[in-house]
């Protein structure tokens, strides 16, 4: 079942989220479910605050990007209760946006490498390092069960210039294909 994506603004978006464990309710269907509308949103991650759930969860897909690195051709993995343990290397910008903030792009520094402890769908504990974009992507959606956005991570200036946009996506002032909860709006359905 496609979920309803919250967009900016939302303070579930800005709230540290919790660990869970395997007996959470439903666990295998709600992790299906945020694969099918990371899928229907054409993105490669969802963390589970960006569907309303303020624990500690998030799906990736970095297949997309096999192209560019093929080792990410059937890089597709579930987290639950991950704990950065380091983050190395050269840091980078990439050009990175958001289900939750739709139609904002903007350059991320990031470290290059990442350990990182996390369960899987299975309740599997993995400790595994990763690089490139698999690291990246698997930053911008730990951030996500951290509080935090890709948009806190860009210079202040550059977020001024982008608060009337943000303000706009919250109210739910912005076109999508998928379906969306803003906090702000007046109970305006997308």
């Amino acid at each position: 079942m496609k979920l309803p994506i919250v967009a900016y603004g939302d303070p579930v978006l800005k709230k540290l989220a919790t660990d869970i464990d395997q007996d959470y309710p439903n666990l295998k269907e709600l992790i299906d479910n945020m694969f099918e509308t990371m899928y229907a949103a054409s993105g490669v991650g969802l963390a589970a605050p960006q569907i309303g759930l303020p624990i500690r969860l998030f799906v990736v897909d970095a297949s997309p990007f096999a192209d560019d690195e093929p080792a990410l051709e059937n890089f597709k993995k579930v987290f639950i209760n991950p704990v950065i343990e380091e983050e190395s290397g050269e840091k980078w910008d990439f050009n990175e946006g958001c289900l939750s903030i739709p139609d904002i792009r903007e350059n991320v520094n990031r470290h290059r490498d990442l350990k990182i402890k996390y369960y899987d769908e299975q309740f599997t504990l993995h400790e595994e390092a990763f690089t490139g974009l698999a690291a990246r992507v698997i930053q911008h959606e730990y951030d996500h069960i951290q509080g935090k956005l890709f948009t806190d991570r860009i210079s202040p200036l550059r977020k001024t210039m982008l608060k009337n946009r943000l303000d706009a996506i919250a109210k739910g002032a912005v076109r999508v294909d998928y379906k969306m909860r803003f906090p702000l709006a007046n109970k305006r359905k997308r």
